[in-house]
């Protein structure tokens, strides 16, 4: 693709009027390999799209590019992104917790991208079900998050598939300690955009001291302190989550549960809850620290301490992003070993009460109709704004996908509306609408 094609479907499918300096580095760069050192939130999912689109060839009915990312959300976000942009090209989403046969009929035409976690991508490989022999192009997206979840063999087997291999961009979070041995990175041109992004000075870091080493009451008295926005809450353990995502329930407060032991799609729709603002308290393990793109989190929530410098940082990441400011909380009672890198600024006592309560001001619809049923973000809007009587001023963000749609909407209009959108059709056909909760 041309790269003023490119940077025109990031401004006007994205909405993304200037890129960053990161993102413009990347498409001044003329390396055939690159190293890009970005945390998450800044705009490195843009900046390597970039990359991987002027690398393209006009459509050779054969796979060119691959994108490689460590968790199934990361896939989807990544996914969603580049094919907003890749006009003319056909990308598909490879992943683990998802019906197979749904990704080999995706396969019927053949792709141009695909965006996959290494074990599916290796399994496709395995059942003959993909060619990678004429890709020329390789990301390999959050790496030292794939060596920390071991799919380094993985990824060493695929890469051997790529015989034509011509151009590699390799990001991570943090400086990399390994290097990868199967990829050649000799000469690659590296763009560090790290320093500086973590204790920025617009991340506030307060510490909230427990009268009980039980410290429930405290965390729901700081919960109902802070002013309206969205927060993670993180704690160290399954069980611990679950724990505290009853007791912020009981207490009226709108929260929702994310761990690895939840189903694909309850961890799906927590994260798209969370980011419509129908459920703006997410209670999270350090599965949520990384790989998940969040838009505008005001604030984070130590209940645990972190276990490493890592998840520290990690954590505090997920707020004060892309220029905005950001409070960190940490919770501690005497029960608590402090460690060393946990460091405040301020204290802060709650009083349980805010002049501008965290609410939920959005009220998440699911729609039994997406992509494979030729739904469109246009189409939900139009059906809501005709049939349901909404201004696009009350439609939060959508998202479409295989075969749903989960859109926001204002949750003063909520009521009824379900009801009045039963009988009527969407694109010509009948769908089920339910209220998720």
């Amino acid at each position: 693709m041309k790269y003023s094609e490119i940077t025109a479907n990031i401004k006007n499918k994205l909405g993304i009027a200037e890129l960053n300096a990161m993102q413009i580095a990347v498409g001044a760069s003329t390396a055939h390999k690159l190293i890009l050192l970005a945390p998450t939130g800044s705009g490195k999912t843009v900046a390597f799209a970039i990359a991987l689109l002027r690398s393209l060839k006009p459509s050779t009915g054969s796979v060119q590019g691959v994108v490689m990312a460590p968790s199934r959300e990361l896939v989807l976000q990544i996914c969603d992104v580049v094919r907003r942009i890749a006009t003319g090209y056909k990308t598909v989403a490879f992943y683990g917790g998802h019906v197979m046969s749904e990704e080999v009929n995706s396969l019927s035409q053949t792709p141009d991208i695909i965006v996959a976690t290494p074990g599916r991508l290796l399994d496709h490989i395995k059942r003959g079900t993909v060619d990678l022999s004429g890709v020329r192009t390789l990301v390999i997206d959050e790496y030292d998050k794939s060596l920390e979840l071991g799919f380094q063999d993985e990824m060493r087997r695929i890469v051997r598939k790529l015989n034509r291999l011509n151009d590699v961009v390799l990001t991570s979070a943090t400086s990399i300690a390994e290097m990868p041995d199967f990829v050649d990175l000799k000469g690659a041109e590296t763009i560090d955009c790290t320093e500086g992004t973590v204790a920025a000075p617009k991340l506030h870091i307060a510490h909230v001291e427990s009268p009980a080493r039980d410290k429930a009451q405290t965390l729901v008295d700081l919960l109902k302190s802070l002013p309206n926005g969205k927060v993670l809450v993180f704690v160290n353990h399954r069980e611990s989550a679950e724990r505290t995502y009853e007791i912020l329930r009981k207490a009226g407060l709108p929260a929702g549960l994310y761990h690895g032991g939840l189903e694909q799609n309850e961890r799906e729709k927590a994260v798209r809850m969370l980011d419509h603002g129908s459920c703006p308290i997410l209670v999270t393990t350090d599965l949520a620290a990384r790989g998940l793109d969040l838009d505008a989190v005001s604030g984070v929530v130590h209940y645990h301490m972190p276990v490493s410098p890592e998840a520290w940082t990690h954590r505090n990441g997920r707020t004060a992003r892309a220029g905005a400011s950001g409070d960190v909380f940490v919770i501690t009672s005497e029960a608590d070993n402090i460690p060393e890198y946990v460091v405040w600024d301020h204290d802060y006592n709650p009083t349980g009460e805010s002049a501008d309560p965290i609410r939920a001001d959005y009220v998440t619809l699911h729609i039994n109709a997406g992509k494979k049923e030729k739904i469109s973000r246009g189409d939900v809007v139009g059906f809501l704004c005709q049939k349901g009587g909404l201004t696009g001023a009350e439609i939060g963000k959508i998202d479409v996908s295989d075969h749903q749609t989960l859109v926001a909407v204002a949750a003063s209009k909520a009521d009824g509306l379900v009801k009045t959108l039963t009988p009527e059709k969407l694109k010509g056909k009948r769908v089920r609408i339910s209220v998720v909760k």
